[in-house]
């Protein structure tokens, strides 16, 4: 399946394929459902077993959209020096069958050592990136990103149920936010890289709008996810959790205003950029409200 090359080249190729950065992100958000969620703790070993299974199947997806999107990668500039764009690593069927390997083993590791409904958690939020997402949505529809969105809402849900195997009211919600979250994060860097998706065909929201308008639907989104974060006291959370949520919702606002004032390429990465801080914010004030205050 490897080019030939040295053994550091081929390893750093596949450490670019399973993009590990956005899975160590989805382990994060795993991470903190399992925090907020009422319940007997996991054990180490659980807890190992939880966030490794996690990154791998988030790896497999990540791969899987390296290898499907391996034509529109080659003529887009971020992600023309992808693995399977530059021929790096050539597409064959030994790679579905190893990145489904890495999707199948680890859900079944979680289902074994922790609980069912967790796995199929784990499971759908790869299937939603990696098949939704990509196959279905992404070529197709400025609404690839919304539905795709729900993917990131599942790690919070894994995370939850492993702990108690029900989805609580409080995990919901802050999935929720997640849901809501993922547009106005997603299309700010799509402002950003219009010219890209426009190369590719690729019908994001910034290519079918027109960024001014894209603008003006990203800081409708930050609204509707501050509005969402705040209502948090509403389902158990209390101070710390709305604390974060204040100030996170008020940098991501800020943000948002700008890019509608000048939707600039430099502000909609200041938009991307207070997107993952105010998810850092309300997500962390959010655990150790669970975790201080009780």
């Amino acid at each position: 399946m490897l080019v030939k090359g040295s053994p550091l080249s081929d390893l750093g190729q596949m450490l670019i394929l399973l993009k590990l950065r956005i899975g160590g992100a989805i382990v994060a958000s795993t991470l903190a459902g399992m925090a907020i969620a009422e319940g007997p703790a996991l054990s180490p070993v659980q807890i190992l077993v939880l966030a490794l299974s996690v990154l791998l199947a988030a790896s497999a997806a990540g791969g899987f959209n390296h290898y499907y999107d391996a034509d529109i990668d080659a003529v887009m500039a971020r992600t023309k020096n992808r693995p399977f764009a530059t021929g790096r690593l050539r597409r064959s069927p030994g790679w579905l069958v190893f990145l489904g390997a890495l999707l199948v083993l680890p859900v079944l590791a979680v289902a074994w050592a922790i609980h069912p409904l967790s796995a199929l958690f784990v499971f759908l939020g790869a299937f939603f990136y990696g098949v939704v997402y990509t196959i279905w949505l992404k070529r197709r529809t400025w609404m690839n990103v919304v539905i795709g969105g729900l993917a990131g809402s599942f790690a919070i849900l894994a995370g939850s149920t492993a702990v108690h195997p029900e989805v609580g009211g409080g995990p919901l919600a802050v999935a929720f936010v997640l849901f809501l979250w993922t547009p106005p994060h997603f299309w700010s860097l799509a402002i950003a890289l219009k010219e890209d998706y426009t190369a590719a065909g690729i019908p994001m929201l910034p290519v079918v709008a027109g960024v001014e308008r894209t603008a003006q639907v990203v800081r409708l989104g930050v609204v509707l996810v501050v509005l969402a974060s705040l209502t948090m006291p509403l389902v158990g959370f209390g101070w710390l959790s709305l604390l974060g949520a204040v100030l996170g919702g008020l940098w991501f606002l800020r943000a948002s205003w700008r890019l509608v004032d000048d939707p600039t390429r430099e502000n909609a990465m200041a938009s991307f950029r207070a997107s993952l801080g105010q998810l850092a914010l309300f997500l962390g004030g959010t655990v150790l409200d669970v975790q201080l205050l009780g």
